[in-house]
């Protein structure tokens, strides 16, 4: 499972024209669920999301945690994280779960942020859409799960 995270002042996604999932600040997640991944690689991502002290302190010190500045979470689904680029100029997207599984995952690994008293916004799976962020910083990190087993 991949993630990417991007630390935001602002994030919202729009489908058919409707705001359907925003946050005022915190960390927009970019997921792309592998086949082969668990629940174990979601929850190993939402517990490294909810944890990681990428929010700065009095001092300019990145040392913070969302739960420490109260911020929220805008889960977005994303496969193409998946994307092979090695070969030719078209990505291959044969590594990333089926619909159902990736589905299940997404909404678990939602639903575990949740668990950690984190307030969590979200996509719509599988729908075209338009995401808009602030990022803030910028600070961007990627987190796979399958680097830590």
């Amino acid at each position: 499972m991949r993630a990417v995270l991007q630390r935001v002042s602002s994030a919202s996604v729009v489908v058919a024209e409707k705001t359907v999932g925003e946050i005022a600040g915190g960390i927009l997640v970019l997921l792309g669920v592998e086949q082969g991944d668990s629940e174990a690689d979601a929850r190993y991502l939402a517990e490294k999301t909810a944890g990681l002290r990428i929010f700065e302190d009095t001092d300019g010190k990145m040392n913070l945690s969302l739960g420490d500045v109260g911020g929220a979470v805008l889960v977005v689904s994303q496969f193409t994280l998946l994307g092979d680029c090695r070969k030719g100029r078209r990505p291959g997207f044969s590594r990333a779960a089926d619909p159902q599984q990736a589905n299940a995952l997404y909404e678990f690994f939602s639903q575990q942020l949740r668990l950690q008293g984190l307030a969590v916004a979200t996509g719509v799976f599988q729908a075209e859409m338009n995401v808009h962020l602030v990022n803030d910083g910028p600070v961007t990190l990627l987190l796979d799960s399958r680097k830590v087993f």
